[in-house]
């Protein structure tokens, strides 16, 4: 009987300890798609400006006033609500669906699909029809990368020189956490509409060409969480109190049985 009781408390225990443990599949995010491993592209590569790109376009000239009517107007905006200086900015120009912006007497123009030099060349052209020799520079202003899961500081950063690196990528979120699986870094991007899914493994030497390659405006990095922190994710904290009182009843009724057995 001593036994038989014995036995069944720790089944009991072993049973609740079992019921905390979750699956990869409660955790994980995008488990579902086709990882493509698409081509990865050189470290400076030619940015392609696509739909929902904000851009500023700056003209200038020998002239100052032969270009004005190229120019959006700035416009005021304060850094905060409780600040009273107030700065300038310029105003941007959005690449519609059909990858066109409105640009100030030319109209519709198409910059999407082209790189800053093919859009810049396209710009000139058009403007040296109304102006000698002008100068075009175009900066697009919500490049952002996202660095999601296990990783110290997640979030979208902005990227202002428009190049960036995996490497610094996840160096702007603080690095892995202890519960990072390394060698399932997914990396999403869409490609034509298309979103594309890759695998990078942080713990092979053949990753540091990887590591190392230019992300593209919007890019999504997840650091998927390791066994670990998927057992650690569904852990009930009720379980230790349920724990601690199976022990306590075990100890009590244990020696409840010795005292009657004497």
């Amino acid at each position: 009987m001593k036994i038989h009781f014995k036995v069944v408390l720790k089944l009991l225990m072993i049973i609740t300890i079992l019921n905390s443990c979750a699956s990869r599949q409660d955790v994980a995010y995008f488990q579902d798609e086709k990882i493509t491993n698409f081509t990865q592209p050189k470290l400076f590569y030619d940015l392609i400006y696509q739909p929902n790109d904000m851009l500023t376009i700056d003209v200038n000239a020998l002239d100052p006033e032969t270009v004005r009517p190229f120019n959006l107007a700035t416009v005021p905006y304060s850094l905060s609500l409780i600040e009273a200086r107030t700065n300038t900015r310029m105003q941007t120009y959005i690449v519609d669906k059909d990858g066109n912006i409105e640009f100030p007497v030319l109209g519709q123009v198409k910059l999407g699909g082209l790189t800053r030099q093919e859009a810049t060349d396209v710009l000139k052209s058009r403007i040296s029809e109304y102006v000698k020799d002008p100068l075009v520079n175009i900066r697009i202003i919500n490049f952002t990368i996202s660095v999601l899961g296990e990783v110290n500081d997640p979030g979208t950063f902005t990227i202002q020189d428009e190049k960036v690196t995996l490497a610094e990528a996840l160096g702007m979120a603080g690095d892995l956490t202890i519960y990072g699986k390394r060698q399932n870094i997914l990396l999403i991007r869409e490609i034509e509409g298309i979103k594309k899914f890759s695998i990078i493994d942080l713990t092979s030497v053949r990753s540091l060409s990887a590591t190392t390659f230019g992300l593209k405006q919007n890019d999504i990095i997840y650091v998927e969480p390791n066994n670990a922190k998927t057992r650690m994710s569904s852990y009930n904290q009720n379980n230790n109190v349920l724990i601690s009182a199976i022990g306590t009843l075990t100890s009590v009724a244990a020696l409840i049985i010795s005292l009657n057995s004497k």
